[in-house]
């Protein structure tokens, strides 16, 4: 499926979910409808701290029809880390990282190679 934007009400969850970790990292999952990001997956036996946030592959339900992921960073840019690049790589296609002040302009979305893209906020 071929992702073009996210919902806003899902952003401000995304956003509002950076808020509520603080200083900690969040990590879930992202579904989609007819190309848009619309659903937030929490995934058991998600681990997480001040520095990173992981997913464990083998808890990720399969069939769920995931397109990817998005998570924070609280302190620092929204700019993919090695480790990012490396789920990225696993886990689907649109990947989105949330930091400070985690308000609608405090986000960037990348594709699988960590490449920025652009997602259309409806």
């Amino acid at each position: 499926m071929f992702v073009r934007g996210i919902e806003k009400e899902t952003l401000h969850l995304l956003l509002e979910m950076g808020k509520s970790s603080y200083t900690n990292e969040y990590m879930v999952m992202l579904g989609a409808d007819e190309g848009i990001i619309n659903i937030v997956y929490p995934i058991a036996g998600t681990v997480t701290g001040e520095d990173s946030a992981s997913i464990f592959m083998d808890m990720i339900p399969l069939g769920m029809g995931f397109v990817g992921t998005a998570h924070s960073h609280p302190e620092g840019p929204t700019i993919p880390s090695d480790a990012d690049l490396s789920t990225f790589a696993e886990t689907g296609q649109v990947h989105i990282i949330t930091g400070q002040p985690f308000n609608e302009t405090a986000w960037q979305a990348y594709d699988r190679h960590g490449q920025p893209k652009h997602l259309d906020i409806l």
